[in-house]
């Protein structure tokens, strides 16, 4: 029988893929007896989760820092709300992200890209991660959210902290902790500084004059819900980016149909946020009972949503486990879905596109130096920290 603990080894280091093959196979709803919590693996099961606020709640946490091992306190932010209050809330900021804002970036963002790859066309290799996407993607989220943009650094610093590991300990180290603490302090002075002297409209702004319940929210949970847009803007897509250019330097034929044809590119990321989505699942708490494939689960009990393996499920996906740029499926779950699918999709999306595009105008026949890559070992958001490529000199 299949046995599964997100901190196992084999799931961390192995091949994760065969696991969830035969969680899907074998266990469909698995119990994990260590935290007496359970994890979904098909796809439509988790479509269906995802959608469901009968059954499961947000507000106990959606990370196994805060379900599993539960060092992380829960803290408002909107990925851990459920409606109403976070209905009002995403209805408020949404604006920031919606396409047309999107589009409206999309110059500024290829001037980014551009300059991040321009600044190593002399030398032969770049690493995709630290030289180019973490860069854009900070400076993006910054500017979307209303951060200045001098701050970048120091913020992904702090998110790199908050999400290393050590495989001594289960879930959060004491440093991403205090990474997350220093989070917060930053974001309680922005906001202040906000309050007092800023009129422009921001996501900032926004939520200092906003007011749930009757209430304006506080410094505290203002830094809350600006700590979840700083990490789900800047930590995820140099991940999905990394895995991506991956891919496209083993598969070099459809590497070759993107630089013939860029129309093909959005098709392509969207395929490699399918094949290699970086987070491993996402959490939610069970609020009433009921039954999942002849499994009982009861209020309290923990659930995880294994987006990796359901987009992998051949009960979704013809020849799942094929990298086909091509495929153009109907419905992924890398952006998850329903209440709290990503607020920042429509960015994600210009920000993969404009990137690969750049990229292959700049390296067509680029190679990746995977002996050089350093692969992150860790239970939640898994992916490459650094992923050199080389190429011609431009």
């Amino acid at each position: 029988m299949v046995k599964y603990n997100p901190f196992d080894a084999e799931v961390q280091r192995g091949d994760t893929y065969e696991v969830y093959r035969r969680l899907r196979d074998e266990a469909p709803c698995y119990h994990i007896e260590e935290f007496d919590a359970w994890a979904l693996s098909r796809f439509h099961d988790i479509w269906e989760a995802s959608q469901d606020t009968e059954h499961y709640t947000a507000t106990k946490g959606t990370t196994s820092s805060h379900v599993l091992t539960k060092v992380q306190p829960v803290t408002p932010m909107l990925n851990m709300m459920d409606p109403p209050e976070h209905t009002k809330l995403r209805k408020e900021i949404r604006n920031f992200f919606m396409p047309a804002r999107a589009r409206e970036l999309e110059p500024w963002i290829r001037e980014l890209a551009a300059e991040c790859l321009d600044a190593k066309r002399d030398v032969g290799t770049i690493d995709v991660v630290d030289d180019f996407a973490a860069q854009v993607a900070t400076k993006v989220a910054c500017e979307v959210n209303g951060f200045p943009k001098e701050d970048g650094e120091h913020l992904t610093e702090l998110v790199r902290r908050f999400f290393a590991r050590d495989p001594e300990v289960d879930g959060m180290t004491e440093d991403g902790l205090a990474a997350m603490n220093e989070l917060f302090t930053y974001f309680v002075g922005l906001t202040q500084q906000v309050r007092k002297e800023s009129s422009e409209t921001t996501v900032v702004k926004l939520l200092t004059e906003i007011e749930l319940g009757g209430e304006k929210l506080d410094d505290m949970a203002i830094a809350s819900h600006l700590s979840m847009l700083i990490i789900g803007g800047a930590e995820t897509f140099p991940k999905v980016f990394a895995n991506l250019i991956r891919r496209l330097g083993e598969y070099t034929d459809q590497r070759a149909e993107c630089v013939a044809d860029p129309s093909l590119i959005p098709d392509a990321f969207l395929e490699g946020l399918r094949y290699d989505m970086p987070t491993q699942f996402l959490c939610r708490t069970v609020t009433k009972e009921h039954q999942i494939h002849d499994q009982t689960l009861r209020p309290g009990q923990p659930i995880l949503y294994l987006y990796p393996s359901a987009n992998r499920d051949p009960r979704e996906f013809d020849s799942p486990d094929t990298f086909d740029i091509h495929r153009r499926a109907p419905r992924i779950l890398s952006f998850g879905h329903g209440t709290h699918s990503c607020i920042g999709l429509h960015v994600a999306k210009i920000e993969g596109k404009v990137c690969l595009e750049e990229t292959l105008k700049r390296m067509p026949e680029f190679e990746v130096q995977m002996d050089r890559a350093d692969r992150l070992i860790t239970d939640f958001v898994q992916g490459y920290a650094k992923l050199p490529i080389s190429f011609q000199p431009f």
